[in-house]
Formats: structure tokens, C-alpha cells, sequence
């Protein structure tokens, strides 16, 4: 793995967390409990900072940035970055799923409880109401999440990853 400081500013990573042995995780990062970075994700905080919740899981080939001095990223709790998706300088608040090989832009905002499709480009600005599913490109909401969602896929994921990154953690 790659966890290394630009310009002084070192990743702040809790021993609880599990980084995969080739991901890389670089500068301005602040990662909460439990979170997990799987194999060949990268998180770099060389421009802008990076922040994330707890039990955060970016998976495998997923990128996470930000845009130099204007858009930093800020990651809520009990969200699932989904294989090769690409987050950049956006906010995205709790229980969220970011599906697999989505991209979130520039200063969009992901409201809580809420799902990016596979696949989707939500673009620049865009403010994903909480409570919805947004799909496409550019992704547009096309349905509202029942509870059952948020707690049957959204909250399923975040736990199964935590559990995931234990068969893993050299502890």
C-alpha cells in the first residue's frame, strides 16, 4: 500500500480501518472508524482535503479527489463507494450508495439515504434529494428509495465490508 504525506499533510487513518495492500492513500485524508479501501482504489488528498465518516468503504479501482483550492470532498457515514467509481470534490452526506463505476462531479451534494445507480454521471452542482434513486447520464432522479432499500442494500453493504475487511486485517 501507498500511505504517504504531500506537502506535510499526512493521512489520518484509525487502526480499525483496512487498506488493501496495493491502494494508495495520500496528503489531506481523514478517514473515521471502520472504514476500508480495497484493491487499487485511490485516495488522494494532494489538492484539497478529504474527509470520510465512519464505516466508509471505497472499493476496488475507485477513485476519490477533489479540485485544487475550490472543491475538497467530504464523505458521511455508513457509505459505499462502489467498484471503479470516481468521487471528485463533491459532498456526499450519510447512508449513501455510490454505485459501481458512477461518477460524482464537481460540488454536487448526495443527500442521505439515497442511491447513485451503476453507471450514472451526476454532474456538476447537481443536489441528489434524499430518499432517491438517480440513474443515467447526466443521472436524473427516477424513483423514490422505500425503507426497506435504505436498510436492506444501503445499510447491508456498509456492514458487509466492515465484516469483509476482517478476513483481511493482519491484526
Amino acid at each position: 500500500m501507498i500511505i504517504q504525506p504531500v506537502n506535510d499533510k499526512y493521512p489520518q487513518i484509525p487502526d480499525n480501518c483496512f487498506i488493501a495492500e496495493n491502494a494508495t492513500v495520500v496528503g489531506d485524508v481523514v478517514m473515521g472508524e471502520y472504514c476500508s479501501v480495497w484493491f487499487n482504489a485511490v485516495i488522494r488528498g494532494d489538492v484539497h482535503y478529504i474527509k470520510m465518516g465512519n464505516k466508509v468503504n471505497v472499493q476496488d479501482g475507485a477513485i476519490i479527489h477533489a479540485t485544487y483550492q475550490k472543491s475538497p470532498t467530504n464523505i458521511g457515514n455508513n457509505v459505499s463507494i462502489g467498484h471503479n467509481a470516481i468521487v471528485h470534490g463533491c459532498t456526499i452526506h450519510d447512508n449513501v450508495l455510490v454505485g459501481m463505476g458512477s461518477i460524482v462531479m464537481d460540488d454536487c451534494v448526495v443527500e442521505s439515504n439515497s442511491i447513485i445507480a451503476a453507471g450514472a454521471v451526476v454532474t456538476q452542482n447537481t443536489v441528489v434529494e434524499s430518499g432517491s434513486i438517480y440513474a443515467g447520464i447526466p443521472a436524473k432522479k427516477i424513483k423514490d428509495i422505500s425503507e426497506e432499500l435504505i436498510h436492506g442494500e444501503i445499510d447491508r453493504i456498509a456492514n458487509n465490508y466492515v465484516k469483509y475487511s476482517g478476513w483481511f486485517k493482519k491484526d
